[in-house]
């Protein structure tokens, strides 16, 4: 008699067959999740996927369009007296004024000649160091607190030694009137600040370099304050190699060979190159600086901006500044014509670094509007 075999043990097979299946398939999906985590993390993020603060979306905005102007100071304003006759020939419903200065210092009576810079400091000002992230650090500062103020659609970086080139008028119209930023933005192949410790957050090719001053538009603005991700990344890698101290003797060898970075000269371009927004820039300054390049200054200090003075600060000189039509960017071999609404328009608005005096014969030459003499004999109570 044949002996039936049982249908059970195919089942059994069959059950543990499909249980290896489904653990088979969850180890590689967990795997994958890994892997997918590790290389995100890596790979650098695309502009959609900076990390960007809550805000709550100012849609078709009604009222005065504001120009902001945002002073990166040392700690008080030397040149007042030319900001404060610029600023008293405009509408005060068009302008707003930011400064950043050294904690504790407060724009009063006894430290400006003009009110309307009177408690324009910041409350929550740190101390600046050149070649540091603290520069951009506080550039951030102004550009936050005037985003408080929704009326506040352009803004404009100034440094203590700015002078406006023009009346408020024609500046507040040609800035207010382009929808793009002016940032000073080109990509140097033969300079060497970029930290390969930056990759993979911050890719080489997506490395650029500029001037520090720069007018932004609001959305701009935001994404500069917004940003949690490439500023950290300055912050750790792009640091200012220390100076030569002949008391520190061989160990200024050692020092010498730290890899040197200057983040104001790079940050906000690269920010904007990282979140695409190229291709809504002007791709320049609108604030005029001359360089000194001269090989004995390069070899002490490196390049630095030369001051103006009473006697190069004549209608000659600033001509030749407000003539200028475009630049040239060696590096790309690009010349950047001046445009605004693809019209053909002086580069720039406002020049640095001027001293007193020389801030005085353009005030005198009456470039930034009609002013009381008197007010330069008022003095500080």
């Amino acid at each position: 008699m044949t002996k039936k075999t049982s249908p059970y043990p195919s089942i059994r097979k069959v059950f543990w067959f499909g249980w290896k299946i489904v653990i088979a398939l969850s180890i590689s999906l967990c795997l994958f999740a890994i892997l997918r985590l590790q290389h995100s993390h890596l790979e650098p993020s695309p502009s959609y996927m900076l990390s960007r603060r809550s805000r709550i979306p100012i849609v078709n905005f009604q009222g005065n369009p504001k120009l902001a102007f945002l002073f990166l100071v040392r700690r008080n304003l030397p040149l007042d007296f030319l900001w404060g006759t610029f600023f008293e020939n405009a509408d005060a419903a068009n302008f707003s004024i930011y400064i950043h200065s050294e904690p504790g210092f407060v724009f009063d009576e006894s430290t400006t000649r003009f009110s309307l810079f009177y408690n324009r400091q910041l409350n929550n000002s740190i101390k600046v160091g050149w070649g540091e992230s603290t520069m951009i650090a506080a550039e951030r500062l102004l550009f936050e607190e005037a985003l408080e103020d929704p009326a506040n659609r352009r803004f404009v970086l100034l440094s203590d030694g700015c002078v406006p080139l023009y009346n408020f008028s024609y500046i507040y119209k040609y800035l207010m009137s382009s929808p793009r930023s002016f940032v000073d933005s080109f990509l140097d192949k033969k300079e060497t600040r970029y930290n390969p410790k930056m990759s993979p957050v911050i890719p080489k090719h997506k490395w650029r370099k500029g001037s520090q001053w720069i007018a932004l538009v609001r959305s701009h603005a935001e994404v500069l304050v917004d940003d949690e991700v490439i500023f950290p990344v300055f912050k750790k890698f792009c640091k200012r190699r220390p100076p030569v101290d002949p008391r520190k003797g061989k160990q200024n060898t050692k020092l010498q060979k730290q890899h040197n970075c200057i983040p104001d000269e790079h940050y906000v371009q690269t920010l904007l190159a990282m979140s695409d927004l190229e291709n809504e820039l002007e791709r320049r300054t609108v604030t005029y600086t001359s360089w000194n390049q001269t090989a004995t200054t390069m070899e002490a200090k490196g390049w630095h901006p030369t001051t103006f003075n009473y006697a190069n600060a004549g209608p000659q000189q600033i001509k030749r500044i407000k003539d200028i039509n475009h630049v040239y960017y060696e590096s790309e071999f690009r010349t950047e014509w001046c445009k605004n609404n693809s019209t053909l328009v002086p580069c720039f608005l406002f020049a640095r670094k001027f001293s007193q005096g020389a801030a005085m014969r353009i005030l005198g030459e009456g470039v930034v509007g009609p002013f009381a003499a008197s007010t330069l004999l008022l003095t500080h109570q």
